[in-house]
């Protein structure tokens, strides 16, 4: 019997079933814990109804988690980390509004007077890729600066 005729039947199925039913590719914005702590994670962005923050996602050592889904509409995005097994911080030059509990803030502007923290970001340069991970590193790890 000819193994060709027994499998093009079902090649021809496989790819139908491909065809109809797509993989997604995701796109997304994924940040990758890197660390052998816990680490609590917050972003910041500019959508079309202006800026805003995000948090807390809590990472585990050595997981990822998925902050932003589908395609990045955005450039930059703006992340805050925090270590909360050995304490420190991931932070940056850019101030957004965040609080202690799980929040969803409209505008940077004002954070103190309007009852949340004010807190620095770091930002992440996506290169307007439709999907972008962030990998969070223990700092004592970091490679040595260079000459």
């Amino acid at each position: 019997m000819n193994i060709d005729r027994l499998l093009r039947p079902i090649l021809l199925l496989a790819g139908l079933w491909i065809a109809l039913h797509p993989v997604d590719a995701s796109a997304d914005l994924r940040l990758c814990n890197m660390t052998t702590s816990r680490v609590g994670v917050a972003i910041g962005y500019r959508d079309p109804q202006g800026w805003a923050s995000e948090g807390w996602w809590n990472l585990k050592p050595n997981a990822c988690e998925t902050l932003i889904k589908g395609a990045l509409t955005s450039r930059y995005y703006y992340v805050y980390a925090q270590d909360y097994d050995r304490g420190g911080e991931w932070t940056g030059q850019t101030p957004m509004c965040t609080r202690d509990k799980e929040f969803q803030i409209r505008g940077v502007e004002d954070c103190l007077a309007r009852g949340f923290d004010r807190t620095r970001f770091f930002e992440v340069d996506t290169g307007e890729q439709k999907h972008w991970t962030v990998q969070l590193i223990d700092p004592a790890k970091a490679a040595p600066p260079r000459p």
